[in-house]
């Protein structure tokens, strides 16, 4: 499946949710080929029908008994094919009426023709037809619904017939075998139908909660720490109002995080800044939590983004960039410059005031590089897998989510005591939850 397949399903599910009725979009789209099949097959059979019937005109003993039959067969067709078009039209009244037509006509086969015939093998009137009606029983209620359909045109056949010849014990066997069959691949089909439309949910929400994660961590949590220290640091009133603004990051953590967040150096539930790691994008005790600075207004069309990468460059920051415009859909080029000023605020945090970064733009054929490097101590091993389950959300989200997003990835090399160095890519022609799908590396 596509993702341009998985938007449409997605989609058709939200407007089925709007309306209030349940999501058939799935399921109607591995039914309905099943249900032109059994339309085309009805109509084949019944022409197939009629010119046996027609070529054995003479043969039959009462030729005008079988040709009110298929008169009263073609009838019902004509005024029936297009129940078999849909789920909804096949209804369980119209499939027991037209297995009847099926029984019918085996049942009525030896008032029309003669003994002798019958015994040589000729077939019913309906012939190859029936099977159509089992097969509709097959795909409208599983392979239950096929067993006892086919079983009631085996007993038919086998009282028209009256002994049991091995050709009309081979058909019997035949057609309820191939209609339990079908019965049970639809039955699996609808099952792996119902489990795809459970995992697209699943990651659909998944997503939006991410990022929403993502946009609160680059907000509220920040500030929310900013005020806890600077209330510590005032004291007085201030501190009581710091140590509610702890407790509230924590519990917003944790609720964004989707668990109970641990303690980190047997930190109490309202130190949040003893729980805050490197990784977080938090400042350490005493210091002021940097605040991710906001993505750019998103507007249509393209953006260059060595436009929104520019303003980072300080006496601090070294910005490098090619000559020419580096182009980007205007809403993956701000995601981009998020998921940058994110690595700026861990360099800001980790490796201290005095540390210095550089900001590389590469222009690639098929994707923009973007490389965030520092001077700093470097990342312990395994520092990041920490962050991300103790609920810190700033590498987990704020740079690797962004990224992932926009179908690209997220990279990072760091060697303690030799700095930091984040890759982040984007494909070209990407843009937040409606481009392309990658898997992120990071």
């Amino acid at each position: 499946m596509t993702d341009a397949d998985i938007r449409t399903v997605t989609g058709g599910m939200a407007a089925a949710r709007r309306h209030g009725k349940h999501p058939k979009v799935l399921r109607m789209s591995v039914e309905l080929p099943l249900w032109r099949a059994l339309t085309g097959y009805r109509i084949l059979t019944l022409v197939y029908t009629l010119c046996l019937v027609a070529l054995s005109y003479r043969r039959y003993e009462h030729p005008l008994g079988a040709a009110a039959y298929m008169g009263a067969l073609t009838l019902w067709m004509a005024l029936t094919w297009r129940r078999t078009t849909s789920p909804e039209r096949c209804t369980r009244r119209f499939l027991i009426a037209d297995l009847g037509f099926a029984v019918g006509g085996i049942l009525i086969t030896p008032l029309v023709d003669s003994h002798a015939r019958i015994m040589d093998g000729a077939p019913t009137l309906p012939s190859i037809w029936t099977a159509g009606a089992v097969l509709g029983f097959a795909i409208k209620g599983g392979w239950r619904w096929a067993a006892v359909a086919s079983s009631a045109v085996a007993v038919t056949n086998l009282l028209e017939r009256q002994e049991l010849a091995r050709d009309t014990i081979h058909n019997v066997v035949l057609v309820w075998v191939a209609s339990v069959a079908i019965g049970y691949v639809v039955e699996v089909a609808r099952a792996s139908e119902r489990t795809l439309a459970r995992a697209l949910q699943i990651d659909a929400a998944t997503r939006e909660r991410e990022r929403l994660a993502r946009d609160i961590h680059d907000s509220v949590l920040q500030v929310l720490a900013m005020v806890q220290r600077r209330g510590a640091a005032i004291g007085g009133e201030a501190a009581e109002l710091g140590r509610m603004a702890g407790e509230q990051e924590v519990a917003l953590r944790t609720l964004v995080a989707g668990g109970m967040v641990p303690s980190v150096h047997g930190a109490r539930p309202g130190d949040a800044a003893a729980a805050v790691p490197y990784a977080a994008g938090a400042g350490g005790p005493g210091e002021a939590a940097p605040v991710v600075a906001a993505p750019p207004p998103v507007t249509d069309g393209s953006c260059d983004v060595r436009a929104l990468l520019a303003p980072y460059a300080s006496a601090g920051v070294t910005f490098s960039e090619p000559g020419a415009p580096v182009e980007l859909p205007a809403a993956a080029a701000a995601e981009l410059a998020a998921a940058v000023s994110a690595a700026l605020d861990n360099v800001r945090v980790h490796a201290g005031g005095d540390a210095h970064a550089w900001i590389l733009v590469e222009d690639e054929p098929h994707a923009v590089i973007v490389t965030v490097r520092d001077d700093g101590p470097g990342i312990p091993v395994g520092r990041l897998a920490d962050a991300e389950r103790e609920g810190r959300l700033g590498v987990a989200l704020s740079i690797r989510g962004r990224l992932r997003d926009l179908g690209g990835s997220a990279e990072w090399v760091s060697v303690p005591g030799q700095g930091t160095e984040v890759e982040l890519t984007v494909p070209k022609g990407t843009a937040p939850e409606g481009g392309r799908r990658g898997k992120a590396r990071a």
